[in-house]
């Protein structure tokens, strides 16, 4: 349950977590958890569901630690499992507690997680498992998240949502014939992978893995030189993307699309702060820019002043952008 010992001149704590777990009630546990969070200072995005809970909040210490013990005073919470990670600024600015259908989207009626899922595989037995030549190793995240980071020999399906995978998964020719082969999946942080497993196993596969605690624990505990993750990991919060020990990474957010953008993008001469990057340039009206310029004018003149400024989310977004993680599922949720 974390354990990541705090660096210096970093206060605020951040904790992924999801647990999928039959909550009947779920819509009576809201306004109690809201009421928490706000008392606590903790802020970020938490969603219940019929089928569990799923988020990643933050705030100080003491008020993380407090929502935490009151989500396992739930019997049937008893034991979720959460992943901790530190920051010296606020990753969130907002909270949102949300009712959902599912806690994190794929659309598949009757798939069940809490009934059946593929073989979970710790991450200091992934890399002997995804060496396997007869092993098919399925990225399951987005395409932006996949762009900065993912595993030696991954296959990244191309997929601008996680309800697209199930009919990539369909058409996949490697997973088409009477004989099922071996899948390994793997997601930031567990929870996609989940659901994605449990959709093999509906059709009839007999051997799929998963990473155990996603791509956020592998970095934690696997270290660097014996690594097979290549990049950077992208993040659901201010941080962007993470690297081993689960260190802030050196991706940043176009603010005006919210694609991850590496250095390359930032040098393109596409890229203008806060206005455009090389995913959006040309899906801007000369209005929009003339208002993102204001806009980055005014998170700089704050910034000078020693003031944050939070800004105002864009009416339109890039097509193909992750659109501020398609709101569907909120901005800061476990993935």
């Amino acid at each position: 349950m974390g354990g990541i010992i705090p660096p210096v001149n970093a206060p605020y704590l951040t904790a992924a977590l999801y647990k999928f777990v039959d909550l009947p009630d779920h819509a009576a546990l809201r306004e109690p958890l809201h009421a928490l969070c706000e008392a606590q200072r903790v802020k970020g995005t938490l969603l219940l569901a019929r089928e569990g809970i799923n988020g990643t909040i933050a705030g100080p210490e003491a008020g993380v630690r407090a929502v935490l013990a009151h989500l396992r005073g739930d019997a049937r919470l008893a034991d979720l499992q959460h992943k901790e990670a530190w920051a010296d600024a606020p990753p969130f600015h907002r909270l949102k507690v949300r009712l959902k259908r599912e806690i994190v989207t794929l659309g598949v009626p009757g798939l069940d997680p809490t009934k059946t899922v593929g073989q979970y595989v710790k991450p200091a037995d992934w890399n002997a498992l995804i060496a396997q030549p007869d092993v098919l190793l399925i990225d399951t995240r987005n395409d932006y998240e996949v762009k900065i980071g993912t595993f030696e020999g991954a296959i990244d399906p191309g997929i601008r949502s996680f309800t697209e995978l199930p009919a990539w998964l369909e058409q996949h020719a490697a997973l088409q014939g009477e004989r099922k082969p071996r899948v390994a999946m793997f997601c930031t942080g567990g929870i996609r992978c989940e659901k994605s497993t449990a959709l093999l196993k509906m059709r009839g596969f007999d051997e799929v893995y998963h990473l155990e605690g996603g791509i956020l624990k592998y970095l934690e505990e696997v270290p660097p030189e014996q690594s097979r993750w290549q990049g950077e990991c992208f993040v659901f919060d201010e941080r962007v993307s993470v690297g081993h020990g689960l260190q802030p990474g050196a991706s940043a957010l176009c603010r005006s699309c919210r694609w991850p953008l590496t250095d390359e993008d930032r040098r393109s001469p596409l890229f203008q702060a806060g206005v455009s990057c090389p995913h959006c340039h040309d899906q801007r009206s000369d209005e929009e820019r003339e208002r993102l310029a204001e806009r980055q004018r005014q998170v700089e003149l704050a910034r000078r002043r020693g003031q944050q400024h939070i800004g105002t989310p864009m009416a339109t977004q890039a097509p193909s952008a992750p659109a501020a993680t398609q709101a569907k599922d909120a901005s800061s949720i476990s993935r």
